[in-house]
């Protein structure tokens, strides 16, 4: 073969020609992008199955008539006008749902703080108390509410026996309209191990040298609080804090116990009962998303309530994380 021939080919003793530096930087970032696409699949899976489809779905379900049995019809927006206007106690629901989020929340909170801030200055028995405040949060959610529902019993039980006693006023608790979600608070603080945790160890985290140097400079303890402590344990405060509304917008199963104990048909499963005893004061979104769809098999409102619960979790988390100066010092 002639050299002529070898240069129209494109061979010859220099063999082909080399790729450009643009093409190898391009089937570098592919590979790079293959091998992350490969390490964030299980997440990316999970994701889709178990957050994303489910939610598209809930939000189709929305705007149609839906038993739960046969196909589901288009009928607009129906169910929303339904939910809003039509089903009885929506804005029962939705009051009691987020009284629940701000003082629940918050006494918990407050309440796990100082219990971590009172153990990590026991200087003996620090393995006992830890052992006692955690201990209640292992109990079961059904057991603890119906121990709590005897023990507040307006009649026998022996927490309005003592302040009987003691010339205190009794409470009907979980009987009354005024007092049952007082009651569920306290079942809820009694059952604060796991914030007592979380806050004992970020404690035990906070710098000594910078309680020396604020105790040297004159400062008394809550200053030292305020201004070392706090700051050290404000990302442990709002995940404490997030976390809770999340769990707290999702608040069933002791509210629904508690309703039963209290109405006297705990365990009479041939009895009709509607959630919300006594007198709707414990009526929360999540017994409503039961009522309508297991219930009263109205998928697409249930979808509805579904919905608003989601966008009212998703909107107090994103004004928390991104206004978190509203309790706590500013970042700069």
């Amino acid at each position: 073969m002639s050299l002529a021939s070898a240069t129209r080919t494109g061979t010859g003793a220099a063999g082909p020609a080399a790729p450009s530096t643009q093409h190898l930087l391009r089937r570098k970032r592919r590979r790079e992008a293959a091998r992350t696409l490969a390490f964030l699949s299980p997440w990316l899976i999970g994701f889709g199955v178990f957050f994303l489809y489910p939610l598209v779905s809930t939000a189709y379900f929305s705007f149609t008539k839906y038993n739960g049995f046969g196909a589901p019809t288009f009928n607009g927006l129906k169910n929303w006008a339904y939910v809003f206007d039509g089903y009885p106690s929506f804005w029962q629901g939705l009051r009691n749902t987020l009284w629940l989020v701000v003082v629940m929340v918050g006494l918990r909170v407050a309440f796990g703080l100082g219990i971590g801030l009172l153990i990590t200055r026991v200087r003996t028995g620090v393995g006992f108390f830890r052992t006692a405040f955690y201990l209640p949060y292992l109990a079961p959610p059904v057991a603890a509410t119906v121990a709590f529902a005897f023990l507040l019993n307006p009649g026998t039980g022996p927490v309005n026996h003592l302040l009987g006693e003691l010339g205190l006023p009794q409470p009907g608790w979980f009987a009354d309209p005024d007092w049952s979600k007082p009651a569920l608070t306290m079942l809820a603080m009694w059952g604060v191990g796991d914030l007592m945790v979380i806050f004992m160890a970020s404690l035990l985290d906070v710098p000594k040298e910078q309680y020396e140097a604020a105790e040297l400079d004159g400062a008394g303890p809550f200053q030292r609080f305020r201004y070392v402590t706090l700051p050290n344990i404000s990302p442990i405060i709002m995940f404490a804090v997030v976390t809770g509304v999340i769990q707290t917008m999702q608040y069933y199963t002791q509210a629904i116990v508690a309703g039963k104990v209290a109405g006297g048909i705990a365990g009479n499963s041939g009895q009709q009962f509607e959630p919300g005893f006594p007198q709707g004061s414990t009526w929360t979104l999540p017994q409503m998303v039961y009522n309508l769809g297991f219930q009263r098999f109205d998928y697409g409102a249930a979808c509805v309530v579904a919905l608003v619960l989601f966008a009212i979790s998703m909107a107090v988390t994103s004004i928390l994380l991104r206004r978190r100066s509203g309790f706590l010092a500013n970042d700069d």
